[in-house]
């Protein structure tokens, strides 16, 4: 995030509302809120749209489908009555006195009463599962339903197909089938002698997990307060202005925080909700839990208390409120009820620490093909995360170790893999572009007055100046899409992968609420607000805001049957263009770039592993237009059936033997972040289990393998080799 920027916000903010203008005013926490983000929109969106009667409209629909996204809610006679208020939204964030999300919140919870009404009723006979029907899954081809009778018969066909699927679910976990999606999904798990359930039990036993799941779906839909429906609110007039333009209440402002930084502070614990209680599903290894010894997985937390204070229940708590009890200040002790396997309950207490997200950071291995003597150095670099606390880890300093330590392995040729990275710090993709090339522009930052700063490389240090590729995707997005747009434009990298990548080319700032004078009297935080103030250009020019990043050799994408780019979300900002600045091209090892895709092109046609992503992408792409779903048993089996025989048919989990995966122990050390005791057994073993899914996962991906072959083909041509069509 650009600090500069959210500081000046801040500077500003405190000028435009001095005390003395509030003080003839209603201090109403929702009227600070709102008044504070609509002067956020207005100052500095990039848009620099006024928060009106236009917006309100667009921002009513937007807030209709966070209400009731499925249209499984609301009647038409339910949004005729709404629809009073669609032009007032404007008014509303202004006054603090929000009609819209008061009314729609009694009707929602009413009709969510009638709702669990209907399940009661439902679930005391059995559906008709001989009875052919349909269901419409894609709510953008139905309209809200016109009456009670209608929404009645809706909610019969949801849960009539929800205990289908379950019972199939059922049957297919006790199948000897070992290819069964839910065998290949339960194969991890300690394998337990059942008796074999008869097809009566397995009936009844997805009658009352359906029943049991929707009662408690619905029991926590009616906690949802009015400061769920004010996220929904203030979201959706955030909405209209980019997608990326979003208010962060607490919560998720914390969340926020740790997903940039790759870090928190906590017992290190990933817990879901599991019925009505709180279940630790995974221990971060290195973690303070880890270290006691004690939690273990599949432990139910039942209740929390901070050092010697009364406990809290945690028994029907969101998993998200329950987080926020067991996280805390490093040094600070948490004690937690558990509820063990065999049923005895247990006082644990655990001293909190910093708990390093382990997936977020950089990691490195070399990759040889068998009889190939290349060695490629391979750095997988999941997010451009940066923790702004002093001596933090940053990502462009990961990246710098991994690409020396590289060196002294005497690679060959380096992939930067950056699929899959949907950014981070602006700041850091700066910095690592510069690692690549000598000195220059790297990337342009305009501002809603039409504003241009030119972000530079200003140290002529070249870390690495071998034969280079960068990998993207669908979902390589803004700092990803800076450095492949930078090192494409100086033609100091190869692109490789799918037909695009994401198209996120702006920036946001982030703007803590309670930073405000006023809303600091306060006292809880009041989040924050992430709004978009720039958009960036390549040094020619170019944006890559809602086209992305074109590679230079494209493989099929595993992904393609996806509609996730920037230009499928609402509200994306357009594609436009700079003036192109000056730079000096690469000109220290040159590609033939026609030959490097005739020779991959060649290769991906010739490629089973390949065939099979292009057909299970136009699969994929066909099933997902089928959104009229038959809810009778018969046709439901007919196509699970045809489901199965052509997930066995495409499946790619085969191993590449070819591909030779080899120093990558201490990089994968490195990239866990936590403190690592190998002495420990089972520190031992859960990183000799990393070791090999780590391996695995790099043998298994035919876009990499491809990757390794151009890899192999510059290096040729920087010996000055002549290279043919014949592979």
């Amino acid at each position: 995030m650009n600090k500069f920027f959210a500081s000046r916000v801040l500077l500003t903010f405190v000028l435009l509302f001095t005390f003395d203008v509030w003080a003839k005013q209603n201090t109403d926490r929702n009227k600070l809120v709102g008044n504070i983000i609509k002067n956020a929109l207005e100052s500095y969106h990039y848009l620099g749209l006024k928060v009106d009667d236009s917006v309100s409209q667009k921002a009513f629909k937007e807030y209709l489908k966070r209400v009731d996204f499925g249209k499984q809610m609301l009647l038409k006679s339910d949004i005729k009555e709404l629809e009073a208020y669609q032009a007032q939204m404007d008014d509303e964030i202004v006054s603090g006195d929000v009609l819209l999300v008061d009314r729609s919140m009694q009707m929602v919870r009413d009709r969510i009463t009638k709702l669990d009404s209907w399940r009661t009723e439902f679930f005391k006979t059995k559906f008709d599962f001989e009875q052919k029907e349909y269901i419409e899954v894609d709510p953008e081809k139905r309209d809200f339903f016109a009456s009670e009778a209608d929404l009645k018969n809706h909610w019969h066909k949801i849960f009539k197909q929800a205990v289908l699927m379950r019972y199939l679910d059922l049957d297919e976990e006790q199948s000897d089938d070992p290819l069964s999606p839910m065998n290949k999904k339960n194969k991890t798990k300690k394998k337990v002698k059942k008796k074999k359930m008869t097809d009566a039990e397995l009936w009844k036993e997805a009658y009352e997990a359906i029943d049991k799941k929707y009662k408690i779906y619905f029991e926590r839909m009616l906690k949802e307060v009015a400061d769920d429906y004010l996220e929904k609110f203030y979201n959706s007039i955030a909405h209209i202005y980019d997608p990326h333009t979003v208010y962060l209440p607490p919560k998720k402002k914390e969340d926020f925080d740790i997903d940039i930084s790759g870090s928190l502070e906590g017992i290190g614990a990933v817990l879901q909700e599991d019925g009505a209680y709180i279940k630790v599903v995974s221990i971060v290894p290195g973690g303070a839990a880890w270290r006691e010894k004690e939690l273990e997985v599949e432990d139910i937390i039942l209740s929390v208390g901070q050092g010697d204070k009364e406990q809290v229940s945690l028994v029907d708590m969101r998993v998200d409120d329950a987080v926020r009890y067991i996280r805390g200040p490093k040094g600070t002790e948490v004690k937690l009820t558990v509820k063990k396997v065999d049923g005895t309950r247990k006082v644990i207490k655990i001293v909190r620490d910093v708990v390093q997200i382990g997936a977020s950071f950089a990691k490195s291995s070399i990759l040889q093909v068998k009889n190939m003597g290349v060695r490629v150095g391979y750095i997988h670099l999941p997010k451009f995360y940066r923790d702004f606390d002093e001596n933090a880890r940053t990502c462009s300093d990961d990246v710098k170790k991994e690409i020396e330590g590289l060196k002294k392995k005497k690679v060959d040729a380096i992939i930067l893999d950056l699929r899959n990275n949907g950014g981070g710090a602006l700041e850091d993709a700066r910095i690592m572009s510069g690692f690549f090339i000598d000195k220059g522009p790297i990337v342009q930052i305009r501002n809603q007055r039409g504003g241009t700063e030119i972000l530079k490389d200003g140290d002529p240090e070249i870390t690495y100046d071998g034969p280079l590729i960068v990998m993207t995707n669908r979902f390589s997005a803004s700092a990803s899409e800076i450095v492949a747009g930078a090192l494409q434009d100086y033609g100091r990298a190869v692109i490789v992968g799918g037909e695009f990548s994401h198209g996120k080319g702006t920036v946001q700032a982030v703007v803590n609420l309670n930073q405000t004078p006023l809303l600091s009297m306060f006292g809880p935080t009041m989040g924050a607000l992430k709004v978009t103030i720039q958009k960036f250009y390549r040094v020619t020019g170019a944006s890559t805001q809602y086209k992305g990043i074109t590679p230079d050799i494209v493989v099929p994408d595993p992904f393609g049957y996806a509609e996730s780019r920037e230009q499928d979300l609402d509200f994306s900002l357009k594609w436009d263009q700079v003036e192109k600045q000056t730079f000096a091209p690469w000109n220290k090892g040159k590609f033939d770039m026609e030959m490097l895709k005739k020779r991959s092109s060649m290769r991906v046609a010739a490629s089973p592993r390949m065939k099979k992503i292009v057909e299970s992408v136009e699969y994929l792409t066909k099933k997902r237009k089928e959104t009229l779903v038959p809810i009778s048993l018969t046709e439901v089996k007919a196509k699970d059936e045809e489901n199965q025989q052509m997930t066995k048919k495409l499946k790619l989990e085969e191993v590449n033997e070819n591909i030779l995966v080899a120093e990558y122990e201490e990089s994968l050390k490195s990239s866990e972040g936590n403190a690592i005791d190998m002495k420990d057994p089972k520190w031992k073993k859960d990183f000799e289990q990393r070791k090999e899914e780590w391996v695995k996962q790099l043998r298994q991906d035919p876009g990499l393998e491809e990757a390794i072959y151009v890899a192999d083909d510059m290096v040729s041509m920087t010996k000055g080799q002549t290279l043919g069509l014949n592979k």
